[in-house]
């Protein structure tokens, strides 16, 4: 049995991994990827990507392919190699593949929050979704709530699904000189948030609660994906939107930051909330979906449909409630320690082991 294990084959669409912009579909692809080989070692693994990226931390085998590449390139390679499985971290199994697969859905958010995508986007992703579920024995998720969703919005049999929650990473980008906030217009207190400029998010309820307390400004720093809202917080003087900034910079904002915000109204993992926990942050999080499955009782939350004034109150206790904080911040960084990426490619080796052997 061990030998035949040993001639097993999994491909491997790392492809997410190459992209410019790495949020946490992207992370998810690298990390795992890059530690897969030292988790199941008796298996023969084979990265495939359209184009080169050095950070991805694996020796993959690049496809060029203008457009289309994971319905077009990506299938007639697979059926040339014919590989054992069709291991997919981004949910995008090819519909010219009808070989074994395995799926990771991260988020149902086009469903939850059908508005935040185009019809042509939200079709897409349905479609897509569907596909690699029904092509997939297993499906992995990364929280429960995001299994949830699976069994109520897709009918997925619980027997299929199996829940590998993400990690992360001690920091260990250099932080940038403290010079840097005065070049981004920052010269006090601020509350963070780290994420996408779009409605899921919720911004717009965070500065309403940052405006009425004292003395603070919110700082959001993400790519914006809707330019009208970002102009939106940028009018008010309380509110500095940054766009995509360097890890040294991020790093810089996480240490500087009096309290890290989560306001989202969905998110499949949380990763703000760990990636805050992380670095010793006092973290105030909605009360919704998977986000208190991160933070557990060392996060502050309000209520997910929460107005501003019930916010404002608890972002108020976070940042002024000195022994609170000091014990917020010691209970952070060691619930954080437990979230690690070799427990995630563990996790889902394990699910590719048991995904061979049906």
């Amino acid at each position: 049995m061990a030998s035949a294990a040993a001639t097993r084959t999994v491909a491997v669409d790392v492809n997410p991994a190459t992209r410019a912009i790495i949020t946490g579909t992207e992370l998810f692809t690298r990390e795992v990827a890059r530690r897969l080989p030292a988790a199941a070692p008796e298996l023969r693994w084979r990265f495939l990507a359209s184009r080169p990226k050095k950070e991805m931390g694996v020796d993959a085998l690049v496809l060029p392919f203008p457009r289309m590449w994971s319905q077009v390139r990506l299938p007639l390679h697979l059926a040339a190699e014919r590989p054992d499985l069709l291991f997919v971290p981004g949910h995008v199994v090819p519909f010219g593949w009808l070989g074994p697969a395995l799926t990771v859905v991260h988020d149902l958010a086009f469903e939850r929050y059908p508005n935040a995508y185009s019809p042509a986007d939200r079709a897409y992703l349905q479609l897509s979704t569907r596909w690699a579920i029904a092509r997939s024995r297993f499906v992995i998720t990364v929280s429960e709530s995001t299994r949830q969703d699976l069994v109520e919005l897709y009918r997925v049999s619980p027997e299929r699904i199996r829940v590998v929650p993400l990690g992360i990473a001690p920091p260990s980008t250099p932080v940038a000189p403290a010079a840097r906030l005065k070049e981004l217009g920052l010269n006090g207190k601020f509350v963070l948030q780290v994420g996408r400029v779009e409605p899921r998010k919720n911004q717009a309820a965070a500065l309403s609660a940052v405006e009425r307390l004292n003395d603070v400004t919110l700082v959001v720093a993400g790519p914006v994906r809707d330019p009208a809202l970002a102009a939106s917080l940028r009018r008010s003087d309380r509110c500095r939107v940054l766009g995509a900034v360097d890890q040294p910079t991020l790093e810089l904002l996480y240490a500087r930051a009096s309290v890290v915000v989560v306001p989202s109204l969905y998110e499949g993992f949380g990763l703000p909330v760990l990636e805050a926990m992380a670095r010793g942050n006092v973290v105030v999080s909605a009360r919704n979906s998977s986000l208190p499955e991160v933070g557990g009782d060392v996060a502050l939350y309000f209520g997910g449909s929460s107005g501003p004034e019930e916010i404002a109150g608890v972002l108020d206790v976070a940042l002024h409630d000195a022994p609170l904080r000091a014990r917020l911040k010691r209970a952070a960084r060691k619930r954080a320690a437990g979230f690690t990426w070799d427990k995630t490619a563990e996790g889902v080796a394990a699910v590719i082991r048991e995904s061979l052997s049906t």
